[in-house]
């Protein structure tokens, strides 16, 4: 434990970041993991919808640099693809 006061408030600072940090990223998945649930029941409507938030979410992440950008590109291309395929 740091004896310094400012070394104090930075870790309590990096712990509360690394938590909203592990939020995001959890919602980030979940946003992910939704679209491919719709993807595999082949349900387009629902699918449609769902790629929507998944793009936004993605484009969050990368925004706030929980993703590289080209990691977000990559991630939004196959969900694309994805999407297309359902057609």
């Amino acid at each position: 434990m740091p004896n310094i006061k400012s070394a104090k408030k930075r870790v309590l600072v990096s712990q509360a970041k690394a938590a909203q940090n592990k939020a995001a990223r959890s919602a980030l998945k979940t946003d992910i993991k939704k679209f491919e649930a719709a993807v595999a029941e082949g349900n387009r409507s629902e699918a449609d919808i769902a790629y929507k938030v998944a793009v936004k979410a993605v484009d969050k992440a990368a925004a706030k640099g929980l993703l590289h950008r080209n990691n977000a590109a990559n991630k939004k291309g196959k969900m694309t693809l994805k999407l297309s395929k359902l057609a």
